[in-house]
């Protein structure tokens, strides 16, 4: 006669069933999260290429022009497209009419507002809550001047506290701030 075991038989009890749902809804949940991150640390990727090219473009021009650089006429806060600028309520939607270094300020303002990337009314691309800002400093003995030309703009994730003060109080907590800025010596 065979005895047989009750602890031999083949298959799964429920509670086993139940742990192996568990640990894989906790693997699937920390997945979702790592996506989420992942699709957040590219958004701050793109802005920051975009901005990159913004401050590169502005620093160009002012390379261009020297001598207007050199007497301060570039030194503007420019906050995305609003507020007074030039005695406008808003952003000039042609700049062709403008001359020198004025039009150079109407297009980059232009371009951090992300005016020629609007769709129906919307800002399609522009970084969240893009703000110019062109400081000179002081001339040097050898009469070198050295413009700071910075964009700030709100990031989605807390990071570090950056040192340029463009954009200072402007986006709640200041760990949100992010900035980019080229130095441009002048002569």
């Amino acid at each position: 006669m065979q005895l047989i075991n009750a602890h031999t038989s083949k298959g799964f009890t429920l509670i086993e069933v139940l742990v192996t749902f568990l640990i894989t809804t906790v693997g699937l949940l920390g997945l979702a999260a790592l996506q989420v991150n992942t699709m957040n640390d590219q958004f701050e990727a793109i802005q920051r290429a975009q901005i990159t090219a913004m401050v590169d473009d502005m620093a160009a021009r002012i390379r261009m022009n020297p001598a207007a650089a050199g007497t301060g006429a570039y030194a503007e806060d420019l906050l995305e497209g609003t507020g007074a600028y030039y005695g406008l309520l808003e952003v000039p939607s042609e700049c062709s009419a403008i001359t020198a270094v004025r039009r150079d300020l109407c297009e980059w303002n232009r371009t951090i507002a992300g005016a020629a990337r609007m769709s129906k009314g919307q800002n399609m691309a522009s970084p969240l809550g893009a703000r110019g800002c062109i400081h000179s400093g002081s001339a040097s003995a050898s009469g070198e001047v050295v413009i700071r030309v910075s964009i700030a703009w709100q990031g989605m994730t807390k990071s570090v506290i950056p040192a340029v003060t463009c954009g200072l109080g402007e986006y709640g907590s200041e760990n949100l701030r992010r900035t980019i800025y080229r130095d441009v010596a002048v002569r």
